[in-house]
Order: structure tokens, then sequence, then C-alpha cells
């Protein structure tokens, strides 16, 4: 493994989470890809990394996962925590279990990777990285993704209390906070040439994002660089948080 040390990535199978995981190997780091996709397998393959099937919302699943890479490769010395879903529905009629199981990966998933890293960061006294996935959502709303923005607004406020909590073991922890960006949760808006020119309407640049552009913000975050941020959410969106209208 690099001598700069292993990162963790989880939701790493495509999308802006292979992309952390590319920027972070660019970086000189080594690279462990975890997902509920197979195809992380082939991925973490490609980038000479190892990959590991992992279903995030169980807390039990997540755990083991983290004994296992400790026992194959040592601690960890930084967290991506990138996995993530997406359920709309209507407020009136939202189901309450679709709402549970999008918390339970974009939120609690969170917090229990976090805390398992943490630990074992103290333990073996590593100045460790952790970068959590939140999204320009954790600030501005949109009426059908209620549990989304939710869980994203969840992530802001526990990246501040774990960077607070964690400050005096020097590990940071921060969030990013992606706007429009080309991947395959935007794809119906991409393909939809309307609801793309609402989009760019929002967004200043006049232009989607790239999934690469977020993994070099979380680069960034996980590197010396970054040695005297923590406790904050960087948005990578285009300009959007800058105009005072959301849809």
């Amino acid at each position: 493994m690099s001598d700069r040390g292993i990162a963790l990535i989880t939701g790493a199978a495509q999308g802006i989470g292979l992309a952390c995981a590319e920027a972070l190997v660019d970086d000189g780091m080594a690279v462990i890809l975890a997902d509920i996709n197979g195809s992380v397998l082939d991925q973490a393959a490609r980038l000479g990394g190892a990959g590991y099937l992992c279903d995030f919302s169980d807390p039990t699943a997540t755990l083991a996962l983290f004994d296992q890479i400790e026992a194959e490769h040592g601690p960890v010395s930084a967290l991506v925590n990138n996995a993530g879903i997406n359920i709309s529905g209507d407020f009136l009629e939202y189901d309450l279990d679709a709402f549970d199981k999008v918390l339970s990966i974009n939120l609690r998933a969170v917090f229990v990777a976090t805390q398992r890293a943490a630990r074992s960061m103290v333990a073996g006294q590593i100045a460790g990285s952790i970068v959590n996935m939140s999204s320009i959502n954790a600030q501005v709303a949109i009426p059908a993704l209620s549990a989304y923005c939710a869980s994203k607004g969840g992530v802001m406020q526990l990246t501040k209390v774990a960077a607070l909590a964690l400050a005096k073991h020097n590990i940071r922890v921060n969030a990013v906070g992606p706007g429009s960006i080309d991947t395959e949760m935007m794809a119906t808006v991409v393909t939809n040439p309307d609801a793309m020119k609402v989009a760019m309407s929002r967004t200043p640049l006049g232009r989607t994002g790239t999934a690469r552009e977020i993994g070099d913000v979380v680069a960034f975050l996980c590197s010396q660089k970054a040695s005297y941020i923590t406790g904050e959410t960087i948005y990578a969106d285009g300009g959007r948080l800058g105009l005072n209208y959301t849809c």
C-alpha cells in the first residue's frame, strides 16, 4: 500500500465515488473501493486497489467491512462516505419505508462508518481525514426529495459535530456538496431538454459539473493542502447557492 496511506471510498462502483477513487490514486494514495454493486471489484482491480461488496444500509455489514479491511490491509487514513440513494415522491404520499431506507444509507451509514474509522485512527494515532458527500440540497430544498434533503442536511450537521469531536485527535472531517453533476442520478434531467434548461438557468457557470471535478475536491480535502480545514462543507455547484431562488 502507498506511503500516503489508504483511502476507503464507499459507493465507489461508479459516478462520483469512482471519480473520488481515481483522483485519490492520482494523488498518490492507495484505494479501497466498496459498494453493493459487484462492478466495484473490477474497478478496484483497474485502479490497483482492493474492492469489497458491502450493503451500507446494514450497520453490521459496515462494521464487518472495517474489520476485514484492517485485517487484510491495516487501518485507513482517509474515509470518503459517498454511498447514497434518492427516492423521490409526493410529500403527502411519501412512504415511511422509503424515508427510512434513504436515511439508513445517506445518514446513518455515514455516522457508523465515521465512528468506526475514527476509533481506529485514534487508536493508531493516525492524523486522518474523513470526507462526507453532502449536496446543495443540504441548503436548498426540492418538494419531491423530502428524505434526500433531510439526509443531506443531516450530513452537513454530522460533519460539524464529528469535526469538533475529533479535532483533538488531529482528525479532520469535512463534506462536499455537489450541485448538478453529470452522473446517473441526473440522467433524466440531462436527456430532457426542458428540464436541462431549468437546471442550467439556476447554474451561473451554465454547465453541469463532472464527477472528476467533485473527486478533485475530495482529494484536496484528504491531502495536507487542506490541513487547516475541518468542519466545512465545500459546495461545488457552479455558483448555484449564490442565487436567491431554488426552482
